[in-house]
């Protein structure tokens, strides 16, 4: 690899944030359109939930063969075709004319973004060490912070002027160009980032044993644990706040995704950027890593405030209360994506991500659109469902969480010993 010009690195960053703000931004259209679409098919919550499971299990599913690929491949080559898989899939969803056409477009998505997001993470942890990685990890997450709060907001708004599908629409031109700045990016070596050991162009082969090594890591079996408690929590919140908002509050759905997106937005980029700040800085003073930790104040903060704020029985104390706790819970996304590369080889990285959203997302989001939705039905009232549901998956979160803090440190230095000896990959 030709040498990189100085601050090419945050060029990187600067095009993977652009990405990753429409990949949520086309995700989060959705939900704030729900209201729209339901009344146009004739749909129950539980059906209108189940558009998001299908993009959220085929998304989980396809993160393996592309997760593969791209420790074995290209990783921008990766990036780019995902980018554009998922902006042409947006535009078939507003041209769709049944449900079941709506199913297939928002499942197709899941294709595209599940290629993206493997590669992404490995592919910045070699252009940032391990002193700057979770900072790095975390501005990369503000791009998800401002594609829900646009999708939210943008998506809300265009539909209540344009219709709903013109919010689709819009996003299709500026992920095709973003699509094109993906192919074009310089591709580092694996390991380039790292304080010792080789630098090599691609993992060797990657099998079903692979998968079994990364999951005897303890620091990324609680890892993932407390992340597929926690992805029920955000993926069924951010999916039905608008609606519960609408509701509740009787908003209109212009101000219920402007206010769901706003309030997102301030706590997602509030919670990502201090988290990783948070962690490197610990990590620094105590020597030691300390990114699990972070991650289980924020759990046990949002389940209190994410509680308070369900109960309140006005908008102006509900906002400040699930602000919040919004804030808590986006507290572990940089260090939680951080520690997910700090503990495995460098050529086996995006599978490491791939072993994690696969488990996470089918045992976590994948359903929570449609399970609260379900229990929403049951129960006649959508504030009981989220308040019997989302509180205590929290706190199971911080406990599964919990398990892996003995071992952080330790499994971060096994990796890094490993990768300096050039030992075989797992």
């Amino acid at each position: 690899m030709h040498a990189m010009p100085r601050g090419y690195p945050r060029y990187v960053l600067a095009v993977m944030v652009g990405i990753n703000f429409l990949n949520y931004l086309d995700r989060y259209i959705l939900p704030a359109v729900a209201t729209k679409i339901q009344g146009e098919f004739h749909l129950t919550d539980d059906q209108v939930g189940l558009l998001q499971s299908a993009f959220l299990l085929v998304y989980a599913v396809a993160t393996i063969p592309f997760g593969i690929w791209a420790d074995r491949g290209v990783r921008k080559t990766v990036i780019g075709i995902g980018v554009t898989i998922w902006s042409l899939a947006t535009i078939f969803t507003g041209l769709a004319r049944s449900y079941a056409q709506l199913f297939a477009a928002r499942a197709v998505m899941g294709i595209g973004e599940a290629s993206y997001y493997p590669a992404g993470t490995a592919l910045l942890g070699d252009y940032f060490k391990k002193e700057r990685r979770g900072r790095a990890m975390s501005i990369w997450a503000a791009g998800t912070a401002v594609g829900i709060a646009a999708g939210f907001a943008g998506g809300g708004i265009v539909a209540g002027t344009l219709g709903w599908r013109a919010a689709f629409y819009m996003t299709a031109v500026p992920g095709l160009v973003l699509a094109v700045l993906a192919f074009m990016l310089r591709e580092p070596l694996r390991g380039a980032a790292e304080a010792r050991g080789p630098q090599v162009s691609k993992a060797a082969s990657i099998t079903w044993r692979t998968f079994l090594e990364l999951l005897r890591i303890p620091t990324m079996r609680a890892t993932i644990a407390a992340e597929t408690a926690l992805f029920f929590v955000l993926g069924g919140a951010a999916f039905w706040l608008p609606t519960y908002l609408q509701r509740r509050f009787a908003l209109e759905i212009g101000p219920a995704g402007t206010l769901a997106g706003g309030v997102l937005v301030v706590g997602l980029l509030a919670g990502s950027l201090l988290g990783g700040t948070i962690a490197d800085r610990l990590a620094i003073r105590r020597r030691m890593a300390s990114n699990l930790p972070v991650g289980i104040a924020g759990f046990i903060l949002g389940a209190v405030f994410v509680a308070l704020a369900l109960v309140m029985p006005s908008l102006v104390l509900f906002v400040p209360m699930f602000l919040l706790g919004a804030a808590s819970l986006y507290l572990y996304n940089g260090p939680y994506t951080a520690v997910k590369q700090n503990v495995v080889l460098p050529t086996v990285r995006a599978t490491a991500v791939t072993v994690a959203l696969l488990i996470e997302h089918l045992l976590g989001d994948s359903y929570a659109p449609w399970a609260i939705g379900r229990v929403s039905e049951a129960l006649h009232s959508l504030q009981l469902a989220l308040l019997i549901l989302l509180p205590p998956l929290l706190v199971l979160a911080a406990l599964f969480a919990t398990l892996g803090l003995r071992h952080e440190d330790r499994d971060g230095r096994a990796m890094e010993a490993r990768w300096a000896s050039a030992a075989p990959i797992p």
